[in-house]
């Protein structure tokens, strides 16, 4: 298999929807390769991809919107069924002859669905549904084309349609299919790939390790890769999978920042030297992180020194690795999509990430990054297929610049050790009440707030330690843990009795949004 191998595949357009790749998500995990492109793509390098269909995704704008993202018409005529998703099946319609306008009442949120065909699109989806909503502009009119209207909502009268018309063969939803909050929206997503494409549902997670193995092949040809390693699951994978790409055209670097969680370097080093002999070099640079962020308490200035020591202390390890000119990074679509890469150009900026954008021009490598197009479940089934040990597959996510968004204010040696205390007590009863793998995030946040205890007989006034426990399928939103109470009480006892420094434990219990997963 080569990246030019005309595999079965539904290629998605993003027109800038924060949920976009969730729906190619949805449709990979109905055993459908699916890939997103940019709007601007060109109809014979979207045949190129040998499309069993087209997924249109939504975005933030107004078809009407001057500069708003569009798509060439000649895709709609490929031959291939396409399929638009709220501004999607705007833009369908409006090339096709329909008109657009601002909705007399706005939909956001959940509204019942009401399906008057079960012909395909609606196959085994009941009467009356739920449809989650975010559009201020829908279909009005669908003018002199031959639309049918498949379902409908009190304010929605066009809420879904289709279109066969020669070769062209169009459905439109103006709701959210990709999301949990349609709770047929698998179905709906399925009955399209299945019962209007007709695929064959071949695609499996090792076809995407061979795919990915061999553009890296290609990308790198007789040049030499340095991997970034930070203990993580991503950038661990993203290692296991270059490494059986160019075997000893890789190198791996891994840098102690002082910052990372305990036992951190002893765990990789085991991993990666021991158990896939792969050639690791150690930088001890922490005594250089924790300089650079003294008297920082802005978060986003954390982010910005730590990503530009990163850089320094990259440019150094490279000068003793011959022909280094490719640099890999575990870098997820989450990491991407806030941090305001999308393949529109349209996503909003959450957040700095010292992994995405930028780097090339700053560290004179090119950058590799097999994993940017996955979601975080995705990768570690990958990781099982390439070898790693469970314990790693399966750990938690830990923020590139380490403990450092986890205590708030400015970071010393004395707080990182603290929180790294916590954070070990943390971790060992979450194990032993065997909730590690039925959460997804857990970790502890050392706040910048003082307080009064008592504490053998006598008066205290110490630290403040906040635990985050989050539940999620994809990182893009996020709910609390409900954490048994008996266990939040071992954690709280333990933290206050075994660290010097903390007198109070609280339980963060916000979910994602309105809050981010990390506290900074």
């Amino acid at each position: 298999m080569t990246p030019d191998t005309p595999i079965e595949s539904v290629p998605i357009l993003d027109f800038g929807s924060q949920t976009a790749q969730l729906i190619a998500r949805r449709v990979r995990e109905a055993g459908v390769y699916s890939v997103l492109v940019s709007p601007t793509i060109e109809p014979e390098r979207l045949r190129a991809l040998n499309p069993a269909g087209i997924i249109l995704s939504g975005g933030p704008r107004s078809v009407y919107e001057p500069g708003a993202p569009a798509c060439d018409p000649a895709i709609f005529r490929l031959g291939v069924p396409v399929l638009g998703i709220c501004y999607g099946m705007q833009l369908a319609a409006k090339v096709m002859g329909g008109e657009v306008r601002p909705a007399s009442h706005r939909e956001f949120g959940r509204s019942a669905l009401a399906v008057r065909d079960h012909a395909d699109l609606f196959a085994a989806v009941p009467d009356t549904t739920i449809a989650w909503m975010s559009h201020g502009d829908q279909v009005v009119s669908l003018g002199a084309t031959p639309f049918e209207t498949l379902a409908s909502t009190d304010t929605c009268p066009h809420a879904a349609v289709r279109l066969r018309d020669g070769t062209r063969v169009f459905y439109g939803v103006q709701f959210h299919p990709e999301v949990t909050h349609t709770p047929h929206g698998y179905n709906i997503l399925h009955n399209f790939l299945y019962e209007v494409c007709r695929c064959r549902g071949t695609w499996k997670m090792a076809d995407f390790a061979d795919l990915a193995c061999e553009r890296v092949r290609r990308q790198v040809g007789a040049g030499h890769v340095i991997c970034g390693l930070s203990g993580g699951v991503d950038s661990a994978v993203a290692a296991a999978l270059i490494h059986r790409a160019i075997g000893d055209q890789l190198t791996c670097v891994f840098v102690d920042t002082g910052l990372l969680r305990k036992n951190e370097r002893a765990l990789v080093e085991t991993t990666f030297r021991d158990h896939f002999h792969i050639d690791l070099r150690v930088v001890d640079a922490g005594d250089r992180f924790l300089s650079a962020l003294a008297g920082v308490t802005d978060p986003q200035e954390k982010r910005r020194r730590i990503g530009a020591l990163f850089i320094d202390v990259f440019k150094e390890a490279a000068r003793g690795i011959k022909d280094a000119s490719f640099l890999a990074q575990g870098t997820l679509y989450p990491d991407v999509i806030e941090s305001g890469h999308g393949h529109a150009g349209q996503s909003a900026n959450i957040k700095l990430h010292h992994n995405v954008g930028g780097l090339p021009k700053e560290l004179g490598f090119e950058l590799v990054e097999p994993l940017r197009d996955l979601f975080k479940d995705e990768v570690r089934k990958l990781g099982a297929i390439l070898g790693l040990p469970e314990h790693l597959v399966w750990r938690h996510p830990f923020p590139g610049p380490g403990l450092a968004v986890r205590i708030i204010g400015e970071v010393t040696r004395a707080s990182a050790d603290l929180l790294r205390d916590c954070d070990a007590i943390l971790l060992e009863e979450i194990v032993a009440a065997d909730l590690y793998r039925k959460t997804s995030q857990v970790f502890a946040v050392l706040l910048p707030v003082r307080s009064v205890g008592v504490m053998g007989d006598g008066r205290t006034y110490e630290g403040t330690v906040a635990v985050r426990a989050v539940e999620t399928q994809d990182f893009m939103t996020a709910d609390w843990s409900r954490l048994p109470y008996e266990v939040l009480a071992r954690v709280s006892s333990r933290i206050i009795n075994e660290v010097r420094g903390v007198n109070r434990v609280v339980y963060d219990i916000s979910s994602k949004p309105p809050a981010t997963i990390e506290w900074e």
